[in-house]
């Protein structure tokens, strides 16, 4: 496992995979075993943990990582309604920390783009990072033009992390987005890498699970996982699950993988 490690440009290394908490928190019968979920991530060195103010769960995550803070790297986005001035972004940030539970983020997105301006983006991030409330800041779903129209802004070109869908049926940006942002050590986090569930049913995902005694979404992870630079943050919902995405680091795909999976 010692191949799957991101490194940011502040230095901070982590496992590169982590844990997607979209969607999760939208069930009170189902919250124990989430929060049991990602501690167990924790444990097993998933560091990780990335959520969003949308997301509606940042209460979640925050009981879910108490007490293990120092061995979490905690990552949350600021949706677009909220960017349009220097002010809201802070005063969403301190709404994030608050229900997390935490003084700092590790790293802070955008999560979209909206009627934002690029500039006041930026501007509150950098804030932000002088006050000490996040250690890094990025962007979500933002295309190589978008990029390129941050990095002209004064202070832009300090953006860490780019988090885009990625999976083995959206890999469009591997072609020109992802060697874009490794050129400039941006780190690419990729979101539903099983394609929100949908590849553990895909037959030449099986088909290669079995030459490696691995189920479908095993496959569909360790084929994220296989570039540098790419940090992927499937969503778990249960132990059992979580523990079964940790087995896909150990998973080395072939060159006939490879050439299958591509065809």
């Amino acid at each position: 496992m010692e191949n799957h490690r991101v490194y940011f440009r502040n230095g901070q290394e982590v496992l590169a995979l982590g844990q997607g908490t979209y969607r999760m928190g939208n069930s009170s019968a189902d919250k124990s075993e989430e929060i049991k979920a990602l501690r167990t991530g924790i444990e097993l060195g998933m560091q990780v943990i990335d959520t969003a103010e949308n997301y509606d769960n940042e209460e979640l995550v925050g009981e879910a990582i108490r007490g293990l803070r120092d061995r979490v790297f905690l990552v949350s986005k600021v949706q677009p309604s909220h960017a349009v001035r220097q002010g809201t972004i802070i005063t969403s940030c301190e709404r994030s920390l608050r229900k997390l539970h935490t003084d700092f983020l590790d790293l802070y997105l955008l999560h979209w783009e909206g009627r934002s301006s690029f500039e006041e983006t930026v501007s509150a991030m950098l804030k932000l990072q002088q006050d000490g409330k996040i250690k890094m800041w990025g962007v979500s779903n933002m295309d190589v033009h978008k990029m390129e129209r941050f990095y002209v802004i004064p202070g832009g070109n300090t953006c860490a992390a780019n988090q885009v869908a990625y999976n083995i049926e959206t890999r469009g940006t591997e072609f020109d987005l992802l060697p874009w942002c490794t050129q400039r050590k941006v780190v690419f986090m990729a979101y539903s890498p099983i394609g929100e569930g949908d590849l553990i049913r895909n037959r030449t995902l099986m088909e290669i699970g079995k030459r490696h005694n691995a189920t479908a979404a095993q496959i569909a992870l360790a084929w994220s996982l296989r570039l540098p630079n790419i940090l992927s943050i499937p969503k778990a919902g249960s132990v059992r699950h979580v523990e079964e995405n940790f087995k896909s680091l150990s998973i080395l795909l072939t060159n006939e993988d490879i050439r299958d999976l591509n065809s």
